[in-house]
């Protein structure tokens, strides 16, 4: 036991054999320097003593205040080490804690991992308070300052950050979670900003950053000024190997036959650790794939499920039928959960999302299949985790191999600590050469470096205007000094990233966004609101000149089209071939409703399709506040429930951006346009409806269905009897009680007794009815 522990701690130098002795001694819950409340804590949750990795970053002086990156798989316990951080600084110092992750969904479950340290009390005798803010970037959110421990997106951080939120400048610890994605092109240089922001700001403040295994670790604790940690060492065991037709061949050299109840190599996998008692989760490499790879499980999963598993994943099949309106895709996954599989994408709702997460953390969806999102998300651990798909289609590049890093990341997911001994992930190949090559590229390859992706004049601009905006800088040379310090510059030559922000100066200026007075750099009304906005300067300088320039005839389109066009409407809607023809038409028929010139399709047909593409996204943004339901977009439209929802949430936002742009440059006669149609798109309902979706429970099936009764507006719902409200389709007695004392009608409280009862009397001869049938 004592070389083995030596052998998994990872080699530092300077470290004597006689320290390396003393640290292969299991270091407990109870020898920490870490005040006793939190404990007690940590102990009733079942851990009683550290893995190697926690114990290296006790050492390495994570407990002391000393900044650290420490990066390890999946499940080797870095929250932990996040959270023993947090409660000392809080308990001891008074202190104040930033929380950083990637997503909404790990936010909220970050949230709830520290919700259990809300009983215990500070010195000052209040309890520790845990606070989480994800969205809205246009507020500075002064109530988070309440909190001791504030969890955020790395997006909302950066909005704070130009929102000088003052409790900001109070934080004392920050964690960065999922810090490797510095290297992604979409959230890296968000989060390699905001980093060095706090780090301008909180120049003292201890930085923990956790990370997947990355190969120069070294490279990025350098930047943050940081010690490190790095290992490979698992609570579970991981093999990993690859699958050829019925034989799987893994990296120690082991090897493995498995049955092939059908054609599907990846399924077979699946079905054989299901019947072992396991469960499987299956990556694939699209959303059509996923649907598809959950189907085929589907039928070999299905037989050797239990009767109470069956009547348990029936519950969880309503559950997902009750979730929002009802649509061809909610139908499917509820079938395939009564059998025993789910597919898990972006395209589901997020209500649907958290019930299938749930079924499958509590064992009872057995096989799941999912788009690599899912490995940088949730923690949902598999025994066995499947890559059916090691290739990505890319528009423009057509299909190219995953990064080693993103393998390690979906592999990482192998194993279930506390319940597993091993765990395994298998790619699947279709021939010899094929399966060599998987061997020897990922099973046994290391993670590649990760390298900034900052200096990328998109991704830069709205940066820069930041930097200038919240007072972060104030001459030209201050901006180069902060750009100067971020991760891209550490990795290349500085003067690399200069030319980029020349450029960006450049564009501020010439669209009055900045102005500049002898050496100094100040943002104008309108680049301060534009940060602020958390926009594109570019998307800004599209709205501000519409709005003035405005279309001959003014409609719900030509908004939605307006910011269809600008880069920040994602995700974007590409049209299909066979809507080529249908889109053309939608154009000509609006054309002078449009704020932009409609290009020429013979002279730039490329320009002219993306105008289509921007056309399909004001289309479907209209059905929507015309109250198509969500099976009729989705078959009309091919646009999935989670695309809808995000559609429907940029559109608000893009509006939302609109209407203040249109306030600042006094264009008062669109204010009230422009603030009716985002209560329209955030509703989904045609503007008769407004009054009556203002009211708590009422969604926008509700309300048209008390329209069509003839309830038409507030006046009419106070005048009407409780017992008629409660008559109508999908009213019952507590909503009407509730809608009527929202717009303040008494109900009477032996009228509430009468109908109460006589609901309670009806349920029962229903039931008895039932009984009886059976």
């Amino acid at each position: 036991m004592f070389h083995n522990r030596l052998n998994i701690l990872p080699f530092n130098r300077g470290i004597s054999r006689e320290d390396l002795a003393k640290r292969a001694q299991v270091l407990k819950i109870e020898e920490l320097s870490i005040p006793e409340s939190a404990k007690q804590i940590i102990l009733k949750s079942g851990i009683t003593e550290l893995y190697p990795p926690q114990e290296e970053a006790i050492h390495a002086g994570a407990l002391e205040g000393k900044n650290l990156i420490l990066a390890s798989p999946t499940a080797s316990g870095k929250t932990l080490i996040a959270e023993l951080c947090a409660l000392k600084n809080v308990l001891e110092k008074d202190g104040k804690v930033l929380y950083l992750t990637p997503l909404r969904a790990l936010a909220s479950e970050k949230y709830e991992e520290f919700k259990k340290y809300t009983t215990i009390r500070k010195k000052s005798g209040r309890k520790i308070s845990v606070g989480i803010s994800t969205g809205d970037y246009d507020s500075s959110d002064p109530w988070l300052e309440r909190y001791d421990i504030i969890i955020t997106t790395n997006e909302k951080a950066d909005s704070l950050l130009r929102h000088r939120a003052r409790w900001m400048n109070e934080i004392s610890v920050i964690v960065a979670d999922e810090v490797h994605l510095l290297n992604d092109a979409k959230r890296g240089p968000t989060l390699e900003v905001v980093l060095a922001r706090l780090m301008q700001v909180n120049p003292d403040a201890q930085l923990l950053a956790l990370s997947a295994t990355v190969k120069n670790a070294e490279e990025a604790a350098e930047w943050l000024k940081a010690g490190f940690v790095t290992t490979e060492w698992r609570p579970v065991v991981l093999k990993e190997g690859v699958l050829l037709q019925n034989e799987v061949h893994f990296k120690d050299g082991g090897a493995l036959k498995i049955e092939k109840p059908t054609r599907n190599p990846a399924v077979n996998l699946a079905v054989h650790i299901v019947k072992s008692g396991g469960q499987a989760l299956i990556f694939a490499g699209t959303r059509r794939n996923s649907v598809s790879l959950a189907k085929k499980a589907a039928t070999g999963i299905k037989s050797v499920l239990s009767k109470p598993m069956k009547r348990s994943l029936t519950r969880i099949a309503g559950q997902v039928r009750a979730s929002g309106e009802r649509t061809r895709i909610s139908e499917l996954l509820a079938e395939l959960i009564q059998q025993g599989t789910a597919f898990h994408h972006a395209g589901l709702s997020g209500a649907h999302r958290r019930v299938i997460e749930g079924a499958f953390r509590e064992g009872k969806v057995k096989v799941l299949t999912a788009t690599p999102t899912l490995a940088f998300g949730v923690n949902l651990p598999a025994r066995m985790v499947v890559i059916h798909d090691y290739r990505r289609y890319e528009p423009g590049y057509g299909f190219y191999p995953i990064a080693v890093l993103e393998y390690k990341q979906m592999a990482g997911r192998a194993g279930r600590p506390r319940y597993d001994k091993i765990g395994e992930a298998l790619l699947v190949a279709k021939t010899e050469d094929e399966r060599d090559y998987l061997m020897e590229s990922y099973v046994l390859a290391e993670p590649e470096r990760i390298w900034s992706k900052l200096a990328v004049e998109r991704i830069l601009r709205s940066h820069v205007l930041a930097t200038i905006a919240a007072d972060f800088a104030h001459t030209e040379q201050g901006i180069y000094d902060f750009f100067g310090k971020t991760f891209y510059a550490y990795q290349y030559d500085p003067k690399a990233i200069k030319g980029v922000i020349t450029r960006i100066l450049k564009f501020l200026f010439e669209e009055n966004m900045i102005e500049v007075s002898g050496e100094n750099v100040y943002a104008t009304r309108f680049g301060r609101r534009v940060s602020e906005l958390y926009i594109d300067p570019v998307s800004a300088v599209m709205i501000r000149d519409a709005l003035f320039s405005r279309a001959p005839r003014l409609t719900e389109i030509s908004f939605l089209h307006m910011i269809a066009r600008t880069p920040d409407m994602f995700p974007k809607l590409r049209p299909y071939s066979t809507e080529i023809d249908d889109l053309a038409l939608f154009v000509d028929e609006h054309r002078e409703e449009f704020m932009f010139e409609v290009p020429d399709e013979w002279i730039d047909r490329i320009d002219y399709e993306e105008f289509l593409g921007e056309a399909k996204l004001a289309q479907v943004s209209n059905a929507w506040i015309e109250e198509m339901t969500e099976d009729e977009t989705i078959e009309r439209f091919r646009v999935q429930p989670g695309d809808l929802y995000r559609l429907v949430g940029t559109v608000r936002w893009l509006l939302y951006a609109s209407h203040e742009l249109a306030r600042l440059f006094g264009h008062k006669d669109l204010l009230p346009r422009v603030a009716e149609l985002m209560e329209r798109i955030k509703k989904g309902v045609k503007a008769e409806l407004l009054p009556l979706i203002r009211l708590e429970g009422i969604g926008r099936v509700r309300a048209r269905m008390l329209y069509g009764s003839g309830l038409k507006t507030i006046e009419d719902i106070k005048k009407v009897p409780l017992e008629k409200l409660t008559s109508l389709p999908l009213i019952g007695p507590k909503l009407a009680k509730k809608i009527k004392e929202q717009i303040g009608g008494f109900v009477k409280s032996r009228e509430w007794k009468k109908l109460k009862k006589g609901k309670e009397w009806e349920q029962q001869a229903l039931t008895e009815y039932s009984r009886k049938s059976e």
